[in-house]
């Protein structure tokens, strides 16, 4: 019998990225054979990578459950105690960004963004954003089309919108998460393994690609807001596909630069590290508030009564946790040369009910005085007629200065203890209950209609405000707690609530309230908790919609 012997032969295949997607008009624009081979150089080098990085993160989520922790790394403490770095800071058309408006890349929302009178406009291909294939695809044509002034829409009312501002904001792009999948684009690797496309190297790729140049030569840059990160090994990949993204199409290192949303647990425990694996791009870091609070209950769900959190309006940025959480924030990106951009206050004005709008006014301006007063160098806004409302309150503090980086902040000191005290003291009540699995509903139907950011009760709600209601109910439930006038929260009690939210909506031909109520079950009633509401109603409802 003759043995083999040495390596045994593997079949190896061409890497490629196919299109499952239908193609509209002008998708031909954005989906060129030559954006194609750049995602599949994308996916090819960095692939791997990221699904390392995703069981990073469950072994970690899976650690907290377990009764560790979170503490600051031992094995990167010399880069904290090293006083001589610095990040790369803003680039051209970045110094000043004391008001941000927030907002999805449809053409509509687009125009209104560009003709705000924001210094920036985060365009939002995340949270925002539903990712149907046409809200992916068509978001990048708006983006084409503003940043070489040819974008015009008109409603099918008729109504022409058009950019008619003579100075518009600097435009930086937020990419989907790592966690995201893109399952209209399949990537067949060497081996052969054909998966789904990584939503975060689409969104950027495509963006990146076809913008790049064009935004240097409008004196601007390739910028963008970097979602969900949970670690510098994290930043450290996005450090890699920015620098080899900029070498593909010739362009100086250090031309990209990213502001990160610390918006997760780990994240606000790696704060610095994130901001040093990213120090030739970063630009800054912005308080991500409504993600953090849900990953707080995401990581604590488990670990007992000490670490549930009552209705969701009573977590406000004032409570020991989320002030220690943005001190810190301040403190770090000033330490570094780094922007520090505050988060987005829920409330919108309603043109319709004066009572409703003057608080809304109250309660940002309020809001906004705070991160002014903190130290923060900007702000986000969801809606353009709250932007006077911001920027007064940072005028009153930056006056002619573009930012406060000067402001170090040496007295701030937040210990691990203090980023997870999530004692308030408040109750549970039968109307928080309410509200959340209202909200949840009510959101999950429009996100299935292909709508990301929703305005419910003079609440601007997306996908993270989502997180937060069903996650509150989930762990309510899981923890045995009872409403302030002693109810259980049990699953029968949730689920005649989900009745009752079904005959307050109003129902119509083609809604999709069935469906949101079913994701909902699923997401906030079942026994396993799903890491984001967004997978399952993506595979489910999106993946193979279109």
């Amino acid at each position: 019998m003759r043995i083999r012997t040495g390596p045994i032969p593997t079949q190896t295949h061409q890497p490629m990225l196919e299109i499952a997607g239908h193609l509209g008009p002008r998708y031909d624009e954005i989906l060129t054979p030559e954006a194609i081979v750049f995602l599949t150089e994308l996916h090819q080098r960095f692939g791997a990578r990221r699904h390392d990085r995703l069981a990073d993160r469950m072994r970690r989520r899976f650690e907290i459950g377990n009764g560790h922790d979170p503490q600051f790394r031992d094995d990167t403490r010399h880069i904290r105690e090293d006083a001589t770095w610095q990040v790369a800071g803003a680039g051209p058309g970045l110094e000043d960004r004391r008001v941000e408006i927030t907002g999805p890349t449809d053409p509509k929302m687009t125009i209104n963004a560009l003709n705000s009178g924001a210094k920036v406009w985060l365009a939002d291909q995340e949270d925002a954003t539903s990712p149907t294939w046409k809200n992916v695809i068509e978001g990048q044509l708006s983006l084409r089309d503003a940043i070489r002034a040819e974008l015009e829409y008109t409603s099918p009312e008729g109504k022409r919108y058009e950019v008619t501002a003579t100075e518009t904001p600097t435009i930086v792009m937020r990419p989907r998460g790592w966690h995201l999948p893109e399952q209209h684009l399949r990537f067949t690797d060497r081996t052969g393994r054909t998966l789904a496309a990584s939503g975060s190297l689409v969104d950027f790729g495509l963006y990146f690609f076809h913008n790049a140049e064009q935004l240097i030569a409008n004196g601007r840059g390739p910028y963008f807001y970097i979602a969900k990160l949970e670690s510098s090994e994290e930043a450290k990949l996005w450090d890699d596909v920015f620098t080899f993204s900029e070498q593909y199409i010739g362009i100086p290192h250090g031309t990209i630069r990213a502001t990160v949303l610390i918006e997760t647990l780990p994240a606000a425990f790696e704060m610095e590290e994130i901001l040093f694996e990213l120090r030739d791009h970063a630009a800054g870091l912005n308080a991500g508030r409504w993600d953090y609070i849900f990953s707080i209950i995401k990581n604590y769900r488990g670990r007992g009564a000490r670490f549930v959190l009552p209705d969701r309006s009573e977590v406000t940025m004032t409570v020991p946790f989320m002030r220690a959480y943005t001190e810190l924030l301040v403190q770090t990106c000033h330490k570094r040369g780094a922007f520090a951009i505050g988060g987005m206050s829920a409330f919108i004005p309603n043109r319709r009910d004066p009572e409703v709008t003057a608080r809304a006014f109250e309660k940002v301006a309020a809001d906004k005085k705070r991160e002014a007063g903190d130290g923060f160098d900007g702000t986000w806004v969801a809606h353009p007629d709250l932007i006077p409302t911001a920027r007064a309150e940072f005028d009153a503090v930056l006056g002619d200065r573009p930012n406060q980086l000067d402001r170090q902040r040496p007295e701030v000191s937040v210990t691990a203890a203090d980023l997870i005290d999530v004692h308030i003291g408040r109750p549970i009540t039968a109307a928080g209950v309410h509200a959340n699995v209202s909200v949840a509903i009510r959101y999950l139907e429009a996100w299935l209609r292909g709508l990301g950011a929703v305005a419910i009760d003079n609440l601007m709600e997306d996908a993270a405000t989502a997180e937060i209601s069903r996650s509150q109910v989930w762990q309510w439930i899981h923890q045995d707690r009872t409403t302030d006038d002693g109810t259980p929260i049990t699953r029968d009690y949730v689920e005649g609530l989900i009745g009752q939210v079904l005959g307050e909506v109003e129902r119509n031909d083609g809604d999709r309230f069935d469906d949101a109520a079913e994701i909902f079950r699923e997401v906030a009633l079942g026994q396993e908790f799903p890491a984001f509401l967004t997978l399952p109603a993506y595979t489910r409802y999106l993946a193979e919609s279109e």
